[in-house]
């Protein structure tokens, strides 16, 4: 099983703005500290905006943001939004091409359970749980600066 690139990006663009503790975050600051395409991310950020995965906040100053708590987005729910279909062989659907075995045949069966058993790990997994764990390397190794009121923020609850 293969994901796509857009379900890369999809789970990339989500991890840095969960890891964007200020705010707001912009697509060009996003393809710099990933090194990939900043066309390709903007159609990803426009369609996770439409899932209601992330905001958009235009002007000056403007920029993508979580639209929801990170320990509330389900990495499986993303990558069956973000996956143009789950087919692992040709006989599932949307394809669904013909078969010389598709009456008897238990592969099909068996790729079917594969399947599940993957999104059922997945949905096990929330984004926070990608990004708590290594919060502050992630955070230097994409470049992220402190959040302004870092200090202030430890210190409120």
């Amino acid at each position: 099983m293969r994901l796509t690139v857009y379900t890369d990006y999809a789970l990339r663009l989500l991890m840095y703005l969960a890891l964007k503790e200020d705010g707001l975050a912009t697509i060009a600051e996003i393809a710099k500290a990933y090194d990939v395409s900043r066309n390709h991310l903007m159609k990803v950020a426009y369609e996770l905006g439409a899932g209601g995965y992330v905001e958009t906040v235009r002007g000056r100053g403007g920029g993508l943001r979580l639209a929801k708590d990170a320990a509330k987005i389900r990495l499986g729910e993303v990558v069956r939004d973000s996956e143009p279909d789950m087919a692992l062989v040709t006989c599932f659907a949307p394809v669904e091409a013909p078969c010389a075995i598709k009456r008897c045949c238990v592969l099909r069966g068996a790729l079917e359970q594969a399947g599940a058993a993957f999104l059922d790990v997945l949905d096990g997994y929330t984004l926070a749980d990608l990004v708590e764990p290594r919060r502050r390397r992630l955070r230097a190794t994409l470049a992220i600066a402190p959040a302004r009121n870092a200090g202030e923020a430890a210190h409120a609850g």
